[in-house]
């Protein structure tokens, strides 16, 4: 029997290579510069991301994205809601964190803290680098993911693949960018400002633009486990 031809020509060794690296330089920016981007570049970052894959070709995917007076009115809206109002979001947040994953997240936490100068205990300074996700770190945009109620926990997970690939496509083109659960602890102060259905969750949002290279919240990098870390070979 003839082997099948494969449908798609694989990447070159190049293009491949470019891949990983993108994967592997994207960062979480924590300090933005106000310059706003092009309309045209914004755009490239959507049409890249619209080609993620999902259940059924659902595309559950919505979203709203904000420049110039509206990113201010949103960053008014967001800083009044983080202040006073008590977290309230769609989806459940972990009740807590053991193992592996509690140092992780703390590794990531001492990082940022040292980074910025907060100190192991100081409660007034963690909890004002905190507030610094409403400000949405200075950037000139943001964009909310939201998802439809009725297609369940299945729409999150393609709403993650959006996610991951809005933020390689934002690397391959030079727009430093991080993905902000945060925000979605106010998701019913999110619907009201933006007039947003009942039924669409809010998934997180995405704070981008241009980095602020000499702010030292961008002074470091977190670190990625070996891929024997989480990788199970099932037996031959």
């Amino acid at each position: 029997m003839r082997a099948s031809r494969r449908s798609e020509a694989a990447l070159s060794p190049s293009e491949a290579r470019i891949l990983a690296h993108l994967a592997s330089r994207r960062r979480s920016c924590r300090a933005f510069l106000g310059e706003p981007l092009p309309d045209a570049t914004i755009e490239r970052l959507f049409e890249t991301a619209r080609h993620t894959a999902s259940w059924c070709n659902t595309q559950p995917w919505r979203i709203v994205v904000t420049r110039g007076a509206g990113t201010e009115r949103f960053r008014a809206a967001m800083q009044a809601a983080a202040r006073a109002q008590p977290p309230a979001s769609d989806f459940p947040f972990p009740a807590g964190y053991r193992g592996v994953h509690l140092e992780r997240r703390r590794e990531a936490g001492l990082q940022l803290y040292d980074a910025v100068g907060v100190r192991r205990g100081d409660r007034d300074a963690s909890a004002a680098q905190a507030l610094r996700n409403f400000d949405f770190f200075g950037a000139p945009h943001v964009l909310v993911v939201t998802v439809p109620a009725e297609l369940g926990p299945y729409a999150l997970v393609d709403a993650g693949g959006w996610v991951a690939n809005f933020l390689l496509a934002a690397e391959a083109h030079g727009v430093a960018a991080i993905a902000q659960a945060a925000l979605a602890r106010h998701a019913a102060a999110i619907r009201a400002h933006f007039g947003l259905p009942a039924d669409q969750q809010v998934v997180c949002g995405i704070s981008f633009g241009h980095a602020d290279a000499d702010d030292p919240a961008n002074g470091y990098r977190t670190s990625r486990v070996p891929v024997d870390a989480t990788l199970q070979w099932s037996r031959d």
